[in-house]
């Protein structure tokens, strides 16, 4: 039954990592969609479920490190379905790959992936994760493990599976991101990829041809160290989340930890790099 929905607009800058930390804290008060755009995102709650003084005590909107701003709007019911499919469009990258939500038509291209995202980011518009398909599709990932860090929809490590890779592990910390995950991953039938909720300490005894690691500028810097003790000497890290001027400080830290940059991409100021592992 439709309802009526609280819909909050916020504006954010810089961008990263606060736009994560926001959403995050928004899904644990109740928030259960959000739509990205060029500065913030906007997110949604059943006015039901909605605290009007919850806002109130988010870290985040009393952090000083950050300038929030937003607008708060009663939507009256719509058909979100309905919505949601008239707005979500399919994408395709290098015209090898199309992500498209299940009730649009499967496209001619050699790996066409199926993602209901929810809650949970990577549904391929974003350019971080255009940038990180692109760099999958660099690479023989034939028999190769891979860890997918941080993977919300798991589509990059569905894409992992296509092109041959197994086994893969995909870990996020956010349990809608998990949820969401092992339902995309049951509807592309993929037989090889595990999914786990939580984050680095879950990094223990595995060790990894190629990680996949999508996530911010400061939770990459803080786990690199935890990245590099499970990735195979020779191993590919493919890092991204950050911008173009966050460059020189993720490789002073990449190198101090013997990974060498061996390719940049960069997309609308979105920077995506690939890691080699040398010793």
């Amino acid at each position: 039954m439709s309802q009526t929905y609280i819909g909050y607009h916020f504006t954010i800058v810089p961008l990263q990592p606060a736009s994560d930390i926001l959403m995050a804290e928004l899904g644990e008060i109740g928030f259960e969609s959000f739509v990205e755009t060029e500065t913030g995102f906007s997110a949604y709650i059943p006015k039901t479920d909605w605290n009007p003084d919850a806002l109130h005590k988010l870290q985040v909107l009393n952090s000083g490190e950050f300038s929030i701003v937003y607008e708060k709007e009663e939507i009256a019911p719509v058909n979100w379905n309905s919505e949601w499919e008239k707005n979500f469009e399919p994408i395709e990258i290098e015209n090898t790959v199309s992500i498209r939500a299940p009730f649009h038509e499967a496209g001619t291209v050699q790996y066409n992936l199926i993602i209901e995202p929810k809650m949970s980011f990577g549904t391929g518009h974003h350019e971080t994760t255009h940038l990180m398909v692109q760099h999958l599709l660099k690479l023989d990932l034939q028999n190769k493990t891979v860890l997918d860090m941080g993977c919300g929809t798991a589509v990059l490590a569905i894409l992992a599976e296509k092109l041959g890779a197994q086994p893969i592990d995909a870990i996020d910390i956010d349990s809608w991101s998990y949820e969401n995950a092992v339902e995309n991953v049951e509807r592309n039938a993929c037989n090889h990829i595990s999914v786990y909720e939580g984050d680095a300490n879950l990094l223990t005894d595995q060790h990894y041809d190629v990680i996949i690691a999508n996530i911010n500028r400061n939770i990459l810097l803080a786990d690199l160290p935890a990245y590099t003790q499970v990735l195979k000497s020779n191993g590919i890290l493919l890092l991204s989340g950050f911008y173009t001027e966050d460059i020189p400080t993720i490789l002073d830290v990449a190198e101090k930890l013997n990974l060498n940059c061996e390719l940049t991409l960069e997309r609308h100021n979105w920077v995506g790099l690939r890691l080699k592992k040398t010793s």
